[in-house]
């Protein structure tokens, strides 16, 4: 009986590095889900429509992240791994759909299907480890467990009133973003031991790197589609322009330097499941938290070039790009240990931005954001040419 599933695990001597065609079929479906949930935060961002976009960015970054990682220990090219990737797709469609009604008549719906894709990947998991290490069947043994209980939690909120709901939510992603930070802990049987799982960090990180194509891929659509719906209004070819300029600079600035940093790091370390962590499970999210609420805050440039800014709108057109440096620096920093102080600068110069908000226009707010992502990418490209790595 162990033969029938022990085969699904990775091999020692295969190659997996690159992402397999399967992982890239499945992340299709995260490309829905980012268009969802940008022209979902595009047509009305409130203070509250805000929190909402935390929880969902939590949410979808997690879902994914956890299947990337399972992913990376089993070997995708095998027939039931593949069909867990397609029901895992289908399950992902449906959260996507019931998203932009996630608080109000879709929130069961949304939750089902999340829970459907934490818990169903992980007992996959532990089927998989059942006959293999002992001490992986044990780590999966506990998120199981885990993912179970914060899934008490999205069905019992899709099935409360929506301020409910929001609070209900939260305490299940506190528990799942908790989980291995206290390396899923339970009593009696204590923590998962350090290091248990035998992860290929460069596949990891090249993961999180197609992560970030998606979001900025995510973007270029958008940007795109709201450019035509008004090309009638006076002041779309310069936003675009502006836009179309900060979505190649996120790209220039992470991927220039910041992504070879991380897959080097997780590669030569020798706690490859700690610093992936550190470096991918929560540093990559601010970065595509980031780069979603910039999309959102050039939708809303592009419906209004010269309307005068408002500090909701600037949450996104300034706090994006300000999440995305934040992220980007944490993650070149654990990198390489050194500071990258174009960062730290091109945050300062965002943040010191908003007073400008309610007496300018989108469209000047875009073109400072553009402005200021470009200081710091050429910054960081004079500096690490004449200096090498240190003091970016």
């Amino acid at each position: 009986m162990a033969e029938n599933h022990a085969h699904w695990l990775r091999k020692e001597d295969t190659d997996q590095t690159k992402a397999s065609f399967p992982e890239l079929f499945f992340d299709l479906v995260f490309v829905f889900a980012l268009i969802q949930l940008s022209e979902t935060l595009s047509k009305d961002f409130s203070l509250g429509i805000a929190v909402e976009a935390v929880l969902f960015i939590f949410a979808l970054w997690w879902v994914w992240i956890h299947t990337t990682w399972v992913m990376d220990l089993l070997d995708t090219e095998i027939e039931p791994v593949r069909l867990l990737l397609f029901a895992l797709m289908f399950f992902g469609m449906v959260m996507a759909i019931a998203l932009p009604e996630a608080f109000k008549g879709m929130g069961l719906l949304f939750a089902v299907a999340y829970s459907a894709m934490q818990v169903g990947r992980s007992l996959f998991a532990l089927y998989a480890f059942q006959r293999g290490d002992s001490a992986s069947f044990m780590t999966f043994f506990r998120i199981t467990v885990w993912l179970t209980i914060s899934s008490v939690f999205w069905i019992t909120g899709g099935l409360s009133e929506p301020h409910l709901r929001v609070l209900l939510w939260i305490v299940a992603l506190v528990l799942e973003y908790t989980g291995p930070t206290v390396r899923y802990w339970m009593p009696l049987i204590g923590a998962s031991p350090r290091e248990t799982l035998d992860i290929d960090g460069e596949h990891l990180a090249e993961r999180s790197a197609l992560f970030v194509i998606i979001a900025l891929g995510e973007t270029i659509l958008t940007i795109g589609k709201h450019t035509f719906n008004n090309l009638d209004t006076e002041g779309t070819s310069l936003v675009l322009c502006f836009s179309f300029l900060t979505t190649v600079l996120m790209w220039w600035i992470y991927f220039h330097d910041g992504q070879e940093r991380a897959a080097d790091k997780a590669e030569d370390t020798s706690k490859p499941q700690t610093t992936a962590q550190y470096l991918f499970t929560y540093g990559h999210l601010p970065i595509v938290g980031g780069i979603i609420l910039t999309a959102v805050g050039e939708d809303f440039s592009l419906a209004h070039p010269y309307q005068s800014g408002i500090y909701n709108h600037a949450l996104a057109q300034l706090g994006g790009p300000i999440l995305f440096l934040a992220g980007t620096m944490w993650m070149k920093g654990v990198s390489s240990r050194v500071l990258p102080y174009s960062h730290a600068f091109g945050i300062a110069l965002l943040a010191a931005s908003f007073p400008l908000v309610p007496v300018v226009d989108n469209v000047v707010m875009q073109a400072v954001s553009g402005a200021i992502l470009l200081v710091v990418a050429v910054w960081e490209y004079v500096a690490l040419k004449n200096l090498g790595r240190g003091g970016a």
